[in-house]
């Protein structure tokens, strides 16, 4: 008996701090069906007029989801760029020495995404700064072509495989040490902690360039200070995640000669490997203001709000019996605050998958972490011996950084309606 009220209690207790988020969503609801009697659509826009939908973004920095969204200062600087002719040579020599004040790096360029950061690495290490070897590629004959792989392969090592780099997989410092040799050009790692500082020291000791591929590595912006205390050769960040950026920019960082060499094989240089990685004036100005803006903002006040917008969806499904939430925030890239929703999928009869199709299939689409990924190729991991039996996950995540204020109203009450509506559905026992 005892254990009944408690469980009454803790439920009703869920209601009540709940109450007011459930107001608001009723509101809400009264609003759009006012807004649509009227035959006023307060959600029209660009997009809509193509006739492509926009979606509430709740997975994250996809590259198919457009990445994030950008600060208001970095769409200041674009548009004032775009006003303008400018030497792209002169404004990327330019932009490097900016870079080098913000980060400490010894110099920097703005590549085309942090893929584009891989390919214009890959060919620096190759062909240098020689003319003659920048025009031979992506053929390498003669040259140092081996490129060490630490960890394995990866989805995104054909930047580096089209640049002339031939892979080596290593899975340990030990075996990253046995692979060098007079062919190997570069290693490429996305390693952080101690495994990264014992593959710098390899790389030094046999002076091989390492290059850190840290793409979601921002926030915390303290890491594009990290790595150049660290003094690695080379390492990029994507432009168009955590950093806030343009989505079709990145930062490239690290030793002035490699730095010299990846742009003179990279566009605007005709007849080089990596020409057609553009990268425009408006990327190359609203990338700088991107970081410039990272550098001045709290970061503290920013993971306050993103944490208040999932703790909000969170007391809005603690409604529902059997649904269990958790905030955390993961520390192997995309570091948002990061909510977890769990259920009994197999007692519900009603999977993760389930879950976040139902999420995209409606009006306004949701999209959240879920097991899939639609941007995939699905061959990827053939023949890759760390590929990693799939399974249905326990639970699905909601990326912060991504939720726009305001949507999570929306996100909590259609969420919270399809699990009500799975557990009802649900066998009874």
């Amino acid at each position: 008996m005892a254990t009944q009220w408690t469980s009454d209690r803790r439920s009703f207790m869920k209601w009540v701090v709940a109450a007011p988020l459930l107001a608001q969503i009723a509101a809400r609801d009264l609003y759009a069906k006012a807004t649509s009697l009227a035959s006023m659509d307060p959600s029209d826009n660009i997009y809509k007029r193509l006739g492509v939908k926009t979606v509430i973004n709740c997975r994250g920095t996809w590259t198919y989801l457009s990445g994030s969204l950008e600060w208001p200062e970095v769409r200041a600087a674009q548009a004032e760029a775009a006003r303008h002719f400018v030497n792209i040579l002169e404004l990327q020599r330019a932009a490097g020495r900016r870079l080098a004040e913000l980060t400490g790096a010894p110099s920097g360029m703005v590549t085309s995404g942090a893929a584009g950061a891989m390919a214009s690495a890959t060919a620096a290490c190759i062909a240098g700064s020689d003319p003659h070897n920048i025009w031979q590629l992506p053929d390498t004959t003669g040259l140092k072509d081996q490129v060490i792989m630490s960890g394995g392969r990866i989805a995104f090592d054909s930047a580096i495989r089209l640049a002339g780099g031939k892979l080596v997989l290593a899975y340990s410092p030990e075996e990253i040490e046995a692979a060098i040799n007079d062919k190997t050009a570069m290693i490429y790692t996305t390693h952080l902690g101690d495994t990264l500082q014992k593959e710098i020291a390899i790389a030094r000791a046999h002076q091989v360039p390492l290059l850190l591929d840290d793409a979601a590595g921002i926030p915390p912006i303290d890491n594009i200070r990290l790595y150049a205390r660290l003094r690695v050769d080379l390492y990029t960040f994507s432009g168009g995640k955590g950093l806030c950026g343009p989505q079709c920019s990145g930062v490239l960082l690290g030793r002035k000669d490699l730095i010299e060499a990846a742009l003179l094989n990279t566009n605007p240089y005709e007849g080089a490997v990596c020409r057609a990685m553009k990268v425009g004036k408006e990327e190359v100005m609203g990338c700088l203001a991107a970081v410039e803006t990272w550098l001045k903002v709290d970061s503290n006040e920013l993971y306050r709000e993103w944490n208040q917008r999932l703790q909000r969806i969170a007391t809005v499904l603690g409604t529902v019996r059997g649904v269990k939430t958790g905030i955390y925030v993961p520390d192997d890239g995309n570091r948002y605050p990061t909510l977890r929703v769990s259920w009994d999928q197999q007692a519900w009869r009603f999977s993760v998958m389930d879950c976040v199709q139902k999420l995209r299939d409606g009006e306004p689409a949701i999209e959240v972490l879920g097991p899939d990924n639609p941007s995939g190729v699905a061959a990827v991991h053939e023949g890759n011996p760390n590929k990693k039996e799939l399974k249905e996950p326990s639970h699905l995540e909601l990326v912060s950084m991504t939720i726009q204020s305001g949507e999570e109203i929306i996100v909590g009450q259609r969420l919270r309606a399809i699990l009500l509506s799975a557990r009802d559905a649900a066998p009874k026992s």
